[in-house]
Protein backbone atom coordinates (compact mmCIF):
# COMPACT_ATOMS: atom_id res chain seq x y z
CA UNK A 1 0.00 0.00 0.00
CA UNK A 2 1.48 3.56 -1.15
CA UNK A 3 1.09 6.29 1.42
CA UNK A 4 0.84 9.88 -0.06
CA UNK A 5 2.56 12.45 2.16
CA UNK A 6 1.53 16.05 1.54
CA UNK A 7 4.14 19.00 1.27
CA UNK A 8 3.72 22.17 2.20
CA UNK A 9 3.25 24.81 -0.09
CA UNK A 10 6.57 26.33 0.66
CA UNK A 11 10.06 25.24 1.99
CA UNK A 12 9.57 25.61 5.90
CA UNK A 13 12.46 27.85 5.93
CA UNK A 14 10.90 30.56 3.54
CA UNK A 15 7.73 30.50 5.75
CA UNK A 16 7.40 33.49 7.99
CA UNK A 17 6.30 33.19 11.47
CA UNK A 18 2.76 34.79 11.91
CA UNK A 19 2.72 38.78 13.36
CA UNK A 20 1.18 39.23 16.78
CA UNK A 21 -1.84 41.01 14.67
CA UNK A 22 -2.12 37.60 11.98
CA UNK A 23 -1.85 35.31 15.50
CA UNK A 24 -4.79 37.16 17.00
CA UNK A 25 -6.81 36.98 14.28
CA UNK A 26 -6.30 33.55 13.65
CA UNK A 27 -6.93 32.70 17.55
CA UNK A 28 -10.26 34.58 17.74
CA UNK A 29 -11.85 33.29 14.49
CA UNK A 30 -10.78 29.70 15.88
CA UNK A 31 -12.87 30.88 19.39
CA UNK A 32 -16.11 32.65 17.18
CA UNK A 33 -16.47 29.60 14.53
CA UNK A 34 -17.74 27.74 17.93
CA UNK A 35 -18.83 30.38 20.15
CA UNK A 36 -20.80 32.80 17.58
CA UNK A 37 -23.27 29.92 16.76
CA UNK A 38 -23.92 28.60 20.51
CA UNK A 39 -24.97 31.97 21.31
CA UNK A 40 -27.06 32.89 18.53
CA UNK A 41 -28.60 29.19 19.21
CA UNK A 42 -29.20 30.03 22.79
CA UNK A 43 -30.57 32.93 21.85
CA UNK A 44 -33.27 31.69 19.79
CA UNK A 45 -33.90 28.60 22.00
CA UNK A 46 -34.57 30.89 24.86
CA UNK A 47 -36.79 33.15 23.25
CA UNK A 48 -38.70 31.32 20.60
CA UNK A 49 -37.88 27.59 21.53
CA UNK A 50 -36.51 26.39 18.08
CA UNK A 51 -32.84 26.11 17.52
CA UNK A 52 -30.54 27.76 15.33
CA UNK A 53 -29.89 24.75 12.99
CA UNK A 54 -34.38 24.55 12.62
CA UNK A 55 -34.78 28.52 11.92
CA UNK A 56 -31.53 28.06 9.28
CA UNK A 57 -33.10 25.37 7.45
CA UNK A 58 -36.34 27.20 7.14
CA UNK A 59 -34.55 30.00 5.86
CA UNK A 60 -32.64 28.59 3.27
CA UNK A 61 -36.08 27.16 2.20
CA UNK A 62 -37.58 30.30 2.31
CA UNK A 63 -35.21 31.51 -0.21
CA UNK A 64 -35.24 28.32 -2.75
CA UNK A 65 -37.42 28.05 -5.69
CA UNK A 66 -40.96 26.78 -4.81
CA UNK A 67 -39.69 26.93 -1.28
CA UNK A 68 -37.96 23.18 -1.71
CA UNK A 69 -34.30 21.81 -1.89
CA UNK A 70 -33.01 18.81 -2.45
CA UNK A 71 -32.45 16.84 1.00
CA UNK A 72 -28.81 16.30 0.25
CA UNK A 73 -28.23 19.97 -1.17
CA UNK A 74 -29.90 21.37 2.02
CA UNK A 75 -27.92 19.24 4.26
CA UNK A 76 -24.59 20.91 1.97
CA UNK A 77 -25.81 24.13 2.80
CA UNK A 78 -26.79 24.45 5.93
CA UNK A 79 -23.29 22.36 6.83
CA UNK A 80 -25.02 19.19 8.19
CA UNK A 81 -24.31 14.96 7.17
CA UNK A 82 -27.50 13.98 4.96
CA UNK A 83 -28.34 11.79 8.16
CA UNK A 84 -28.36 14.74 10.42
CA UNK A 85 -30.22 17.11 7.95
CA UNK A 86 -33.37 14.35 7.76
CA UNK A 87 -33.32 14.41 11.75
CA UNK A 88 -33.87 18.29 11.59
CA UNK A 89 -36.48 17.63 8.70
CA UNK A 90 -38.09 14.93 10.61
CA UNK A 91 -38.86 17.31 14.05
CA UNK A 92 -40.09 20.53 11.60
CA UNK A 93 -42.00 18.01 9.78
CA UNK A 94 -43.64 16.88 13.19
CA UNK A 95 -44.33 20.29 13.64
CA UNK A 96 -45.83 20.97 10.28
CA UNK A 97 -43.34 23.56 9.25
CA UNK A 98 -41.28 20.98 6.63
CA UNK A 99 -42.98 18.62 4.62
CA UNK A 100 -40.85 15.57 2.44
CA UNK A 101 -41.85 14.78 -1.07
CA UNK A 102 -40.01 12.74 -3.61
CA UNK A 103 -38.09 14.42 -6.25
CA UNK A 104 -40.07 14.47 -9.66
CA UNK A 105 -36.32 14.51 -10.93
CA UNK A 106 -35.29 11.56 -9.80
CA UNK A 107 -37.68 8.90 -8.16
CA UNK A 108 -34.87 7.92 -5.27
CA UNK A 109 -34.23 11.15 -3.86
CA UNK A 110 -36.30 13.56 -1.83
CA UNK A 111 -36.64 17.41 -1.55
CA UNK A 112 -38.15 19.52 1.69
CA UNK A 113 -40.64 21.53 1.08
CA UNK A 114 -41.74 24.76 3.50
CA UNK A 115 -45.37 24.28 3.98
CA UNK A 116 -46.94 28.34 4.78
CA UNK A 117 -46.88 27.29 8.59
CA UNK A 118 -43.30 26.87 8.27
CA UNK A 119 -42.74 30.22 6.74
CA UNK A 120 -44.78 31.57 9.45
CA UNK A 121 -43.04 30.10 12.02
CA UNK A 122 -39.57 31.72 10.25
CA UNK A 123 -41.46 35.00 10.54
CA UNK A 124 -42.46 35.15 13.69
CA UNK A 125 -38.53 34.28 15.19
CA UNK A 126 -36.88 36.35 12.77
CA UNK A 127 -36.93 39.01 14.94
CA UNK A 128 -35.05 37.61 17.27
CA UNK A 129 -32.20 35.66 15.30
CA UNK A 130 -32.01 39.82 13.58
CA UNK A 131 -31.12 40.76 17.41
CA UNK A 132 -28.92 37.70 17.93
CA UNK A 133 -26.88 38.13 15.09
CA UNK A 134 -26.30 41.73 15.51
CA UNK A 135 -25.75 41.75 19.31
CA UNK A 136 -23.25 38.59 19.06
CA UNK A 137 -21.64 39.67 16.02
CA UNK A 138 -22.41 42.57 13.79
CA UNK A 139 -22.53 44.91 16.86
CA UNK A 140 -18.44 44.10 17.33
CA UNK A 141 -17.57 45.20 13.38
CA UNK A 142 -18.56 48.76 13.93
CA UNK A 143 -15.43 50.94 11.96
CA UNK A 144 -14.57 47.88 9.71
CA UNK A 145 -15.17 47.89 6.58
CA UNK A 146 -17.88 45.38 5.83
CA UNK A 147 -18.02 44.96 2.32
CA UNK A 148 -13.76 44.09 2.18
CA UNK A 149 -14.10 41.79 4.78
CA UNK A 150 -17.03 39.88 3.33
CA UNK A 151 -14.96 39.79 0.34
CA UNK A 152 -12.18 38.14 2.52
CA UNK A 153 -14.40 35.90 4.27
CA UNK A 154 -15.92 34.64 0.65
CA UNK A 155 -12.48 33.88 -0.12
CA UNK A 156 -11.32 31.89 1.57
CA UNK A 157 -14.63 29.87 2.34
CA UNK A 158 -14.14 29.18 -1.42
Amino acid sequence: MSSVTAKPSKDPEELLPLSPDEEAVVRALNRVIYSLPRAIDADMLREQGLPLIEYLTLMHLSEAADRQLRMSELATICELSLSGMTRVVQRLEAQGFVQRVRCEQDARGWNAVLTDAGFARLVQSWPTNLAATRRHFIDHLAGLDLKQLAAAMQKIAS
